[in-house]
């Protein structure tokens, strides 16, 4: 989640691409290429999701035989991706076409490290219809658009169908209200002294960033009339506060302790009946299946203070053009195909991620009722503010909340310090 903050910026692309020039490393192979009617893309994806993109090339150049896409692979560790590719643009070499956390756009494109694409989505009758509301808005800076969505997540709570039954709890009526899933929490743990032998629920483990409970409690955090951070909105601030108190009844160092020895994959403590619920994106399905198949679970909407009104905020990557890119034209067929239904559907048949538009969810998930809570949610979805300094934002977040767990100070003065910190950044 992390991006680059606007101090700096240009001091970190000079010496990066100095150094990497310098160093002797082929960047201008890597990047835009020199050969007519070839484009480069570059990504920072492995495994399914790799060969998902390169299915994807393959049906583009079978379909265009006058344009051939090169992907090429970018190790993405941190911000290292983003290192090359702002070295590869300060260069006046960049790939044509990158595969970019839409999270990330709103910065880059303040720099002017992104291509706009506005008008090109006009004449190819693309417009906030194409896309779920979300995906297209957080590919948009300043009423421009920058990027072509790919894929979705969502945020639902999971929970342990076995557990509930041996609490005494109905499997089929997961707690709507946060007083229920406090007082489901409450039946499902199991403590021994400082020990938890199981424990209900951890409101900030998984998914469970100030995003995801400051929404649900009705909250906002950024004000698009005013361009103002909120973070201190009073509904933010109740929804650190519930999680603050919730730290102080369940001690937060024993709950720490299980959190930190808490394993991830096949030992995850949701697979192996430690943690009775959770709030996780869908790639959770995919753990399931791998290594406990026969894990008795369900999913539902995340809870909130009156038990309706739910929501969920999804993230994703796009397909952008970097500035400087020397094949702009061919990079756009190219990120309009794979962003567009037939290579979205490609995507989510062999990834089993969520697609950003509407239709190919439905046509793939109708029949899969978790995956199909999933794809429901994805209609009340709110997304992270597009502003330059939204990794700035999110850290700041983060910190905020692991202090108030900690009574490091107040969950109001933690966050309005958030919004000063952020905003002062965003005046400069």
């Amino acid at each position: 989640m992390g991006g680059l903050k606007k101090k700096g910026w240009l001091s970190l692309v000079m010496v990066t691409a100095l150094s990497t020039l310098a160093a002797g490393c082929s960047l201008f192979g890597d990047g835009g290429s020199s050969d007519e009617g070839t484009i480069t893309f570059w990504h920072g994806t492995t495994d399914v999701e790799k060969e998902a993109l390169e299915e994807i090339v393959k049906k583009f150049n079978e379909k265009n035989p006058e344009t051939k896409v090169k992907p090429v692979y970018i190790a993405q560790q941190g911000e290292g991706q983003n290192e090359k590719l702002l070295a590869a643009i300060a260069g006046g070499h960049p790939p044509d076409v990158a595969y970019f956390d839409r999270f990330e756009i709103g910065s880059w494109a303040e720099q002017g490290s992104l291509t706009e694409i506005t008008e090109q989505a006009k004449k190819a009758g693309i417009d906030n219809e194409s896309y779920y509301d979300y995906a297209i808005a957080e590919a948009t800076y300043k009423g421009k658009l920058y990027g072509l969505p790919m894929d979705s997540d969502s945020r639902l709570l999971f929970y342990n169908k076995d557990h509930f039954k041996e609490a005494g709890l109905d499997p089929e009526k997961p707690p709507k209200s946060i007083a229920e899933l406090e007082k489901a929490a409450k039946k499902l743990t199991v403590k021994k002294g400082n020990r938890f032998e199981q424990i209900g629920f951890v409101p900030w483990y998984g998914q469970g960033w100030l995003y995801t409970w400051g929404w649900a409690f009705g909250g906002d955090f950024y004000d698009k009339k005013s361009g103002k951070v909120i973070a201190h909105d009073p509904k933010v601030v109740e929804s650190l506060q519930w999680m603050a108190d919730y730290a102080k009844k369940y001690g937060i160092e024993d709950v720490t302790a299980f959190t930190d020895s808490a394993g991830s994959a096949a030992e995850s403590p949701f697979l192996t009946g430690q943690l009775s619920m959770m709030v996780n994106v869908p790639t959770q399905i995919g753990g399931i299946q791998k290594y406990k198949p026969d894990l008795n679970y369900g999913v539902a909407p995340i809870p909130t203070p009156t038990g309706d009104n739910f929501t969920t905020w999804a993230g994703g990557f796009s397909f952008v053009i970097p500035k400087g890119s020397k094949h702009e034209k061919e990079a756009w067929e190219f990120m309009k195909f794979a962003a567009g239904p037939e290579g979205q559907e490609i995507y989510s048949k062999m990834t089993g991620n969520f697609a950003s538009i509407q239709s190919i969810n439905e046509k793939l998930y109708k029949d899969d009722p978790i995956k199909k809570e999933f794809v429901d949610s994805l209609l009340q979805a709110h997304h992270r503010p597009v502003i330059s300094e939204g990794s700035l934002l999110w850290n700041e977040l983060t910190k905020a909340r692991d202090l108030a767990i900690r009574e490091k100070n107040s969950p109001e003065k933690l966050l309005k310090a958030v919004s000063n910190k952020v905003n002062d950044a965003l005046n400069k």
